[in-house]
């Protein structure tokens, strides 16, 4: 049964960084929609992002929605709207209802957390980290300060962690996974960019988690 992945960016992103991880979910018999959130639209909201990837999608019987970094904020909001048969937090905030983008960092214990200076591209090649930096957009946020609108839909649920994480380390990331969502998360390979990093683990973990959700 093939399955739409729609693949949902972090912030000051672009779809461009799932570029690597795409053909390899292809290849494996499914659809791929990676979209360019309207990040840098000052009035843009949670919502709006939710929109814009729905739009994307368009008509798909069977979907999983993936979330990466701040792509965590927006993919549950997806999913509920595409009615998607399941949700994977890659490396991603995972909000609580109510709770703002500011007061996640330490409701986590994030802020207890020691984090290098450049956290983000640990592992890349350099061509693909300059490639990235090249694309970066500058992420606004007004919704920021609102209390996220959206709930965990009551959906098969996979949380992967990145064991050489640099932004989002290991351990907490697994504290996050287990305390925000029950499940027990899925480690693979590579730094917080680990769809330019180790795209084959990603992929992998996605495929396998569409089977055994009988996708």
């Amino acid at each position: 049964m093939m399955t739409t992945f729609v693949l949902v960016h972090g912030g000051g992103s672009t779809a461009w960084d799932w570029h690597l991880v795409g053909p390899l979910l292809e290849a494996a018999g499914h659809d791929v929609v990676a979209v360019d959130l309207p990040i840098e639209d000052v009035d843009a909201r949670l919502e709006d992002y939710a929109r814009a990837a729905t739009a994307a999608v368009g008509k798909a019987p069977h979907s999983i929605v993936v979330g990466h970094s701040l792509g965590g904020f927006t993919a549950p909001l997806v999913c509920e709207k595409l009615h998607s048969n399941g949700l994977v937090y890659l490396s991603a905030m995972i909000p609580m209802p109510g709770e703002t983008f500011g007061e996640w960092w330490t409701k986590t214990g994030h802020d207890r957390e020691t984090i290098p200076d450049e956290p983000y591209f640990n592992l890349v090649p350099a061509e693909l980290v300059q490639q990235a930096t090249d694309r970066e957009r500058d992420q606004q946020g007004a919704w920021m300060s609102d209390p996220w609108p959206g709930k965990h839909p009551s959906v098969p649920t996979l949380g992967i962690l990145c064991r050489d994480d640099l932004l989002f380390p290991a351990s907490f990331m697994s504290r996050q996974i287990r305390d925000r969502l029950g499940i027990e998360p899925v480690e693979i390979p590579g730094g917080h960019y680990a769809t330019l990093s180790h795209p084959g683990a990603v992929a992998g973990a996605l495929v396998d988690f569409a089977g055994k959700i009988g996708l």
